[in-house]
This record gives structure tokens, sequence and C-alpha cells, in this order.
């Protein structure tokens, strides 16, 4: 483990018990900076930078001034453990982030060994939490639900609008991706409504137009994705263009304006779950705005990368320490008032109320329904 001694190296350097010099705190954000899925990356940089500005404003963390480092994964697992070692080396003490399931869990095997405390803003896959968990890892949280939370909408609301009729659940083979329609065929199912079709589709290509020939072939009403928005895009787009129509749903990674650049017209009526529109929180505006001024959308991820620095700060002077397990314990001590609304944690670090709401895409944008 790095707490003690690292941890204890940080601890002289800022001065907790002795006369020192000042530093700053050292943090970072990870996630998909380049790559399919670079609009969430920069998503969670202006969040991060807007939490970390306003911090130091106040004050800082402990007496410090907060810096922030920025690792970018790619959404790729090996990438996200070389990001990992890379802010141990750095000495980095909270890290927001990673972004896909895939990469968060080995990332945070890193950060669990080398005592870094972690919240991630998105990423979904129970395992995130509950592997670690089992082996007495308690540092690591998540700022958003959990798959078979999820995936029980997606699937609820099959059984409600579609029973009788022909679904199909697809999904990119991804841990998220694999994760969230699994479920949602669970779900399903065991109201007695079975998919007509289950199929795996690769991630990264640019023709889907034989997937989509398949579900117009089966005569499918209704589509589960289990994916991302790139991908997502285009098999809206071949689909228009095939004359097929169906309603496709998903999760929260299909939240972001850039489906709409690559789908165009054929992203009317897509739906996905999220959280709450955190941008409708009247205590998220100053920082919203803030972020809008410096010409930046905050949708998506933005102010729940800015929640999730914010929890780690607040909880971290109310630690009096920058210790992941103290963090961590102060964590679940009670519940934490954010810009974008309450969190209060269980022991494996996942939220006990993680309510979702439907978004539609609809003449070009997306709203909460």
């Amino acid at each position: 483990m790095r707490s003690k001694g690292l941890l204890t190296g940080i601890a002289l350097v800022l001065g907790f018990g002795v006369a020192s010099a000042s530093a700053d705190t050292l943090i970072g954000v990870a996630g998909p900076m380049t790559g399919d899925y670079a609009a969430f990356g920069m998503q969670f940089q202006r969040g991060a930078e807007a939490a970390v500005a306003d911090i130091n404003a106040s004050g800082g963390v402990l007496g410090q001034q907060v810096k922030l480092t920025v690792g970018d994964d790619a959404c790729d697992p090996k990438q996200a453990t070389a990001v990992a070692n890379d802010f141990v080396q750095k000495g980095v003490v909270f890290v927001a982030g990673h972004f896909c399931s895939g990469s968060t869990i080995p990332a945070s095997a890193v950060y669990g060994e080398e005592g870094i405390l972690e919240i991630t803003p998105s990423s979904t896959n129970p395992a995130v939490t509950e592997g670690l968990f089992q082996k007495g890892v308690t540092t690591i949280f998540r700022a958003c639900g959990r798959d078979d939370q999820q995936g029980k909408v997606a699937g609820e609301f099959m059984v409600e609008h579609f029973m009788g009729k022909n679904v199909a659940v697809i999904h990119d083979k991804s841990t998220g991706g694999k994760g969230y329609a699994d479920v949602a065929v669970a779900t399903m199912e065991a109201a007695g409504l079975k998919p007509a079709l289950y199929e795996g589709y690769t991630a990264g290509e640019q023709d889907y137009t034989a997937l989509v020939s398949k579900l117009k072939s089966a005569k499918i009403d209704a589509v589960v994705i289990g994916g991302y928005y790139t991908e997502a895009a285009l098999i809206l787009k071949q689909s228009s263009e095939q004359g097929y129509k169906a309603q496709f749903v998903g999760p929260d990674s299909l939240n972001t304006q850039e489906i709409v650049s690559i789908a165009g017209d054929a992203a009317n009526g897509l739906m996905f779950t999220n959280n709450p529109d955190p941008r409708l929180n009247p205590a998220a505006k100053p920082a919203a705005d803030r972020i809008r001024a410096a010409g930046f959308e905050p949708e998506g991820y933005t102010l729940t990368t800015y929640a999730a620095v914010q929890l780690w700060a607040m909880a971290a002077n109310e630690a009096g320490s920058l210790e992941a397990d103290k963090v961590a314990a102060t964590l679940r001590a009670h519940p934490w008032t954010t810009i974008i609304g309450t969190f209060e944690y269980d022991e494996k670090g996942d939220l006990k109320v993680a309510p979702y709401v439907w978004y539609q895409f609809k003449d070009g944008t997306y709203a909460q329904m």
C-alpha cells in the first residue's frame, strides 16, 4: 500500500505536524481525452478544472491549493493502467475518473493498492465497486448509478411499452455495454418479454448495415442498445438510410450532443437514461454559467465530475487528512450536498439512491422527459 509511505511523505511536504514550505495538493482527472469518446473526456476535464478553480478560490483543501493533472486512457484498459501508474509516480492523492468501466476496473486496482481515493463520474458496471470491495478495498466510489439499476429501467420501459411486440437488445461487447444489456434482458424475461434478437457488435467499425438489415428483417419494433454514442449514432444513421425506423433506447453513455453531429435527423426519438440533468439544479447554475462563459456547454458528465472533485475536497477537509482510508470513511459517514444534489454512500462506495430519468432527442438536441 502507498498510503503509509508516500502519503506520509506528502503529509510532511504539506506540513501536517511539521513546519514546512507550502506545496500544492495534486489530484488527477482521467478519461478518454483522445479517440472516439473524447467528447466525454473533455466533459471530465472541464468539470474538474472548474471545481479546482472554485475550491482554490475558497481556500483550497487543508489550507493548500489544489493542482490538477490530466490522464488520457482513450477508454483502453492497458492505457488506463499506465495512466494510473503515472498518477502514482506523480503523487496524486485523488482521481476523478475513469470513464469506461473497462478502463476504470484495472485502474481502480492500482489506486486501491496504492492508497489513492477514486470517484468515477460515469462507470456503471457493478464490478467497479464489487470486485475491489470483496478484496477489502473501500476507497473506490461512484458519482453515478450502476448497470443493475440502469439496465433494469430500460427493461421495465420495454415491458411497459412493447410487451407482445418484437424487441431486440444489442451491445458493443464492452464491460459496461454488455453488462447493461444483460440486466435489461433479465428484467424483460422476468416479466415474460423475450427479446427476438440479442446481438453483439464490434465497437470502432464504420459499417453496421448488416446489423441494421438483421433488425429490419426481424421486424424489430424497439431496440435496447448497450454501447457508446459513436456506434449508436452510426447505427441510427444507417437505419434511416435503409428506411428502418424503431424506438432506440440506451444508457447514459449516449448523453452527448455529438450524436446529432453524426446521425443528424436520424437521432430524433432516441431515448437514454441518466441522472436528472444537473444543469437544472439551481445550485449548479453559478458553476455552469462560468463554464459556458469559457465557451463550453456543461452537458453530460461535466457537472458530475465537478461534484466528484467537490465531494473529495469536502470530505478531505472534514477528515483533516489526505489519506484515502480516512477520506473514504468520512465520505460514508453522512449525506453530502453538492452542486448537483445529495450523495449518500453505502459500504461498497455505491450511491444508496441513484435516480434515473429519461431523456429524448428531438429537433437536434435532447432534453429531460
